[in-house]
């Protein structure tokens, strides 16, 4: 026997009848549940550092270190406004610590890290393993370790942070355990880079973890390897681009989260790039352009600027140029997720 077809009407009276029960039709939702590309929510956007740093420092005019356990401004993206997110996945600030102040150690599950952008005499403590703070250099707060930061220089101290929150979010994961004291004893300054700072490893290491055992990763030694590679062909996408490893796997520095740090040669124009990814983009070095979408967007030393999923987007290089990122690109090739096109690949 044929089946009669329910008008409109019936089916709206039959979704009426269900959403009591907390029930909804799949069928009308399939084309927003899986559609043909990646739509991401987030936007390209770029937070100029001249316009943001003094605004960060009037923050230190309207609440004390220890009133914000983290003096931070969130980069929020304009389409994500409320949800502390910087991409769909990602979350990213701007923290201040003022000569004298200490951000006592807490702990919690997203993992962490941190771009130095201005630092004089400041220090981390990640397990009790003191780390000095310069500029350039990136920090490891991994998930579930300890740590604060103390500034004992002159002038503010600014770091750029960088969180899986989001991510962790999705999953009911986020927690942690408020500030103590006093920072914990560990190990002596600089035993990290000694042990695994090479391309040797302690004798019997055995991994316990996908975090880097390392906590610092100095910028002057990325800077030197960066230089070495202008002499050698470039990647017509990105340049000389190396990523930050996890030195016991090679693999990502942490489980959540990529880092990488690219050079660009004066006059470097690079071919479209496209990926599932999501990149955050800090210029460490020089001045350039990057065509994300549609829009241009010129940056210069410790401009920030995002690179949502799925947008094709390119660098320009007005004269040599270094620049920091981090990415979700870790956990998708780990999940099988990612996808990228290069150039004419580029519809």
């Amino acid at each position: 026997m044929a089946r009669i077809e329910a008008t409109q009407g019936q089916r709206e009276e039959f979704y009426a009848e269900i959403s009591p029960y907390n029930l909804a039709p799949m069928w009308e939702k399939m084309h927003e549940l899986i559609t043909r590309e990646p739509r991401p929510r987030a936007v390209p956007h770029l937070w100029r550092y001249e316009e943001v740093r003094p605004r960060l420092l009037k923050a230190a005019d309207m609440i004390s270190q220890q009133d914000a356990e983290r003096r931070t401004l969130m980069l929020e993206n304009p389409a994500l406004r409320g949800e502390a997110r910087i991409t769909d996945a990602l979350y990213s600030g701007l923290q201040l610590i003022m000569p004298g102040e200490v951000a006592a150690p807490h702990r919690h599950t997203p993992s962490a890290m941190r771009m130095v952008f201005e630092s004089e005499n400041a220090y981390s403590s990640v397990a009790g393993e003191k780390c000095d703070m310069r500029p350039g250099d990136l920090i490891l707060n991994q998930s579930w370790l300890w740590h604060g930061h103390a500034h004992e220089g002159h002038g503010p101290h600014i770091s750029m942070t960088c969180l899986d929150t989001p991510m962790l979010r999705m999953f009911g994961a986020v927690f942690g355990e408020p500030p103590v004291g006093n920072f914990c004893d560990g190990m002596p300054e600089g035993d990290g880079l000694a042990r695994y700072g090479t391309t040797m490893l302690p004798m019997g290491y055995q991994a316990q973890t996908q975090v880097s055992p390392l906590a610092r990763y100095p910028y002057d030694r990325t800077r030197e390897a960066l230089a070495g590679l202008l002499r050698g062909p470039l990647d017509p996408c990105h340049g000389a681009k190396l990523e930050y490893i996890n030195p016991v796997d090679g693999g990502p520095v942490l489980p959540t989260m990529a880092a990488f740090m690219q050079i660009l040669p004066k006059g470097f124009r690079a071919l479209p790039f496209q990926t599932t990814a999501s990149f955050v983009y800090a210029a460490i070095e020089g001045r350039g352009r990057t065509v994300i979408g549609e829009k241009i967007f010129e940056w210069g030393p410790r401009d920030i600027f995002v690179v949502p999923s799925w947008y094709p987007h390119y660098h320009e290089a007005d004269e040599e140029a270094v620049l920091y990122s981090f990415s979700d690109r870790g956990v998708q090739m780990k999940l099988g997720l990612l996808r990228e096109r290069r150039g004419q690949e580029i519809n």
